[in-house]
């Protein structure tokens, strides 16, 4: 007698097999992607970013004002035709200059979060990996710098060697990378005991391929956030040296140079000088910091929405 086994029944599509079977699942980035894609919070800032952007870029391209010649006939005038947010009290066009110092504000923050975070991965890979005596005399020198006045270096710097925005870029992107390095070293004292560390030390991987292939690509999650809220830090704190005077000066300007001009004619009812501007850079910050939430949140397992 022939012995028939029962095929189990077809699964319907999208459930679960009976006793907990593995369905298909999806790449680790893709789950992120659509995590992010899901938090109305995070598609606002990326939005509010995107065209602050598009504004401070392409828009030059489709406006031209006046933001080098001095105008003495059309100084200090409100918003209306011809000017739509005003000019200042030299004749230049307000909404030129806001563009054209959202691109000194933006070209700093991207490229000081750039150095900052290139190297931190480094310099933190490096202490986590090494361990011991060097890993502990690294954090110290993190230490010694963490406890130095940020704004205070900056401005000797500016003052001595005057204020660009490559100069800039470099002075904040040297601060920047103490936290990102901080991070990364936390990330790495958890992944150096794991187990394809462990095969990859087995098999006769080099230090530096260890860095590059299997320690530094499994910390992107905390590079990417942390690029978000170094972008932040870097334009408050050009926001912040222009305020005080020692930004960009002519013919170049940033946002902090602009609304530290348009504070000085508030109590004659100049509002175009200071709202705009002072829109554009809490606007620009609160974009990134909804960003990098909502980054941390999709990236880190722990924290997805079940």
């Amino acid at each position: 007698m022939t012995n028939v086994v029962a095929s189990p029944p077809p699964l319907d599509e999208g459930r679960t097999p009976e006793g907990g079977g593995v369905g298909p699942r999806a790449a680790g980035w893709r789950t992120a992607l659509r995590e992010f894609a899901q938090n109305r919070l995070a598609l606002t800032g990326m939005t509010v970013l995107v065209l602050l952007v598009l504004f401070c870029f392409l828009g030059p391209l489709f406006y031209h004002g006046n933001t080098t010649s001095t105008d003495l006939l059309s100084t200090d005038l409100g918003p209306g035709s011809g000017h739509p947010l005003g000019t200042t009290n030299e004749g230049f066009d307000e909404l030129a200059l806001l563009m054209k110092g959202g691109q000194a504000a933006l070209e700093v923050g991207f490229f000081a979060a750039a150095i900052g975070i290139v190297v931190g991965a480094v310099y933190g890979s490096v202490a986590g990996l090494a361990g011991g005596l060097l890993d502990s005399a690294m954090m110290r020198v993190v230490d010694i710098f963490l406890s130095i006045p940020f704004l205070f270096i900056v401005l000797i710097v500016a003052v001595r060697y005057g204020a660009s925005v490559i100069g800039l870029s470099l002075i904040i992107g040297a601060f920047i990378w103490l936290a990102p390095a901080r991070l990364v070293r936390g990330e790495v004292l958890t992944l150096r005991v794991r187990d394809f560390v462990s095969a990859a030390r087995l098999a006769g991987a080099s230090r530096y391929r260890l860095i590059s292939r299997h320690l530094i690509p499994n910390s992107l999650g905390v590079m990417i956030v942390n690029v978000t809220f170094g972008i932040a830090d870097a334009i408050l704190a050009v926001a912040i040296l222009g305020y005080l005077g020692f930004g960009l000066h002519y013919p170049n300007q940033d946002w902090g140079d602009m609304l530290s001009d348009g504070v000085q004619y508030m109590q004659d009812g100049y509002w175009w000088l200071v709202y705009p501007v002072g829109a554009c850079i809490v606007l620009t910050v609160m974009a990134c910091n909804l960003i990098g939430d909502a980054l941390r949140d999709s990236l880190d397992v722990r924290l997805r929405r079940r």
